[in-house]
């Protein structure tokens, strides 16, 4: 079956980038991701070692499986299994517009796992989703609040920790000053915002289509270090995603988080995990800078970088606020851990900041996790999301898998 190229998608695969791009710059990087297989018709887990694609279908049916090991790292670098291809010619081949469907292509590197992410872990974020709901999604008066807020508050926010001494004074001082917002509560209290971002098994990788909304008219891709965490709440490794958001949906009312942030392509991960070894775990990932840039047909370029030293809460906290005795995750979650990423640079007309447009490229890489690259299109015309839970467990009884 030929899948249709959306509306106005341009030809080629040119935008997807190199697999030197995609992968870590570390070449003893422990990698798994997972596939779609066409002698299969179905997903298979995956390691990348040297540049060749290793099918770990055999032994580990599911993402999951790998993750829940004991050692994931030490048991994947030292597995072996049938070579289905080469990385780079994979990667080519998984931007749909050029897709060979006989050969295989890549696909988000989680299955089972909760699609969950948190929200204003950077002080920085937390002012613009204050913003957001004063605006009520008018780009021009969140101009003037925007200013007007920084004069009132005049300190710098980058190393503010949530629930200090500190950020308990700069929340009395904007309470008393008419600011008070639920996204104070989240970004400098002591609770998180943790939501969830999307289905099981919705998530999209990396060279095929990100989702907007059609009807929206403020948005922005979030550009975030994800973390793969066990059922037990252990952090087993991590991956790159884009938190896509609707803000001027967020913006009308926070009630309707779900609609600006659950689409059809809307949550990209990817291109793959990397495990947890000594080489890389929570110290490294604390200390990540993860970029962005975004290119438009219309010649916009912007360019962003995310400093995970600049979190108000450190990664380990929000995996505890996410597993723990009061919820359980069976089968593990994704965790997104949030960007700092303030989307203000002007697009259009002064004032208005920033929003997507059609066939924007977005790339999120950072040199330990490499490269996710994605193409915005509306939700409405993404691939759709048809392949859930029970598909792949009647997929994988088929072929002997499970």
């Amino acid at each position: 079956m030929t899948v249709p190229r959306p509306r106005g998608q341009a030809a080629g695969a040119d935008w997807v980038g190199t697999a030197a791009e995609a992968l870590p710059d570390d070449p003893d990087s422990v990698l798994i991701g997972r596939i779609w297989d066409p002698t299969g018709d179905g997903p298979s887990p995956v390691t990348v070692r040297d540049g060749e694609v290793i099918d770990l279908s055999h032994r580990f049916p599911t993402v999951r499986d790998i993750c829940e090991l004991p050692d994931p790292a030490a048991t994947i670098a030292g597995i072996d299994g049938p070579r289905v291809g080469d990385f780079g010619e994979m990667l080519a081949n998984t931007a749909a517009a050029t897709r060979d469907r006989d050969h295989p292509w890549l696909l988000a590197p989680v299955d089972l796992q909760a699609l969950k992410a948190a929200g204003v872990t950077f002080p920085i974020s937390m002012i613009e989703r204050v913003i957001e709901e004063r605006a009520r999604g008018d780009l021009a008066l969140a101009a003037d609040i925007r200013q007007r807020m920084l004069d009132d508050v005049g300190v710098d926010l980058h190393n503010l920790a949530a629930g200090s001494p500190e950020a308990d004074r700069l929340k009395s001082l904007l309470v008393a000053e008419g600011m008070w917002s639920q996204y104070l509560e989240v970004g400098i209290g002591p609770d998180a915002e943790i939501f969830t971002k999307g289905q099981i098994l919705s998530a999209v990788g990396t060279a095929v289509p990100v989702g907007v909304l059609a009807a929206s008219t403020w948005n922005n891709p979030e550009p975030e270090v994800t973390l793969i965490v066990a059922s037990s709440g252990r952090v087993v490794g991590a991956t790159l995603g884009n938190d896509v958001n609707l803000r001027d949906i967020e913006g009308r009312s926070a009630l309707l988080l779900p609609l600006a942030k659950d689409n059809n392509a809307s949550c990209a991960l990817g291109p793959l995990i990397r495990l947890f070894d000594d080489r890389f775990g929570m110290d490294r990932v604390r200390e990540l800078e993860v970029r962005l840039e975004v290119r438009g047909v219309d010649g916009f370029h912007l360019e962003a970088v995310s400093e995970m030293t600049r979190m108000s809460r450190d990664p380990q906290e929000l995996v505890r606020q996410l597993i723990g005795p009061h919820h359980h995750y069976p089968d593990g979650a994704a965790l997104m851990l949030g960007t700092m990423f303030a989307p203000i640079q002007d697009r259009d007309r002064p004032g208005e900041g920033f929003t997507h447009k059609v066939d924007d490229v977005v790339r999120i890489s950072c040199p330990a996790l490499g490269t996710l690259v994605n193409r915005v299109r509306h939700a409405e015309e993404c691939e759709p999301w048809h392949f859930g839970v029970r598909d792949l467990m009647g997929n994988l009884v088929r072929r002997g898998l499970l």
